[in-house]
């Protein structure tokens, strides 16, 4: 079974609705799951937390199952990983862009004895990018 991730770049206005589903919950109702979404507040957000080298660390989170960021930074480092050399990837850069990943929730980070594990859930991504003025609400600009 495919779970899928959706990532939709949206104002912060515009982000979910979790003060009625927590409204809801209050009052005792039952609430049915929603489909898991991030929410990315701009397009230059979405094209930093996407950029090719953390597109490679879910990846390789996803194929190799790291027991932890350590053990992340050196699969991605061997040769067979298809690792760009200019890519190269040294733990303490590995761990900041683990920990940015889940900042925004695509990646989950599981204690592992001292270690953190790094977790991905989904198997796909599925983005939604409005081409109807900028993610932030505000109107395009004309070119006339």
């Amino acid at each position: 079974m495919t779970r899928t991730l959706h990532i939709r770049v949206e104002s912060t206005a515009d982000f979910g609705d979790l003060g009625e589903t927590l409204e809801s919950l209050d009052r005792g109702e039952d609430v049915s799951p929603a489909d898991p979404v991030c929410s990315i507040e701009d397009i230059d957000t979405l094209g930093r937390i996407l950029r090719p080298i953390n597109l490679r660390l879910l990846e390789t989170i996803v194929e190799r199952e790291p027991e932890s960021i350590r053990a992340l930074a050196r699969a991605v480092d061997r040769p067979d990983s298809q690792w760009v050399a200019s890519q190269h990837a040294s733990p303490p850069d590995v761990l900041d862009n683990v920990q940015e990943l889940a900042e925004y929730g695509l990646v989950k980070l599981e204690a592992s004895g001292a270690a953190k594990r790094p977790v991905v859930w989904y198997d796909e991504l599925d983005i939604d990018v409005p081409l109807h003025g900028d993610a932030d609400g505000s109107e395009a600009v004309n070119a006339d």
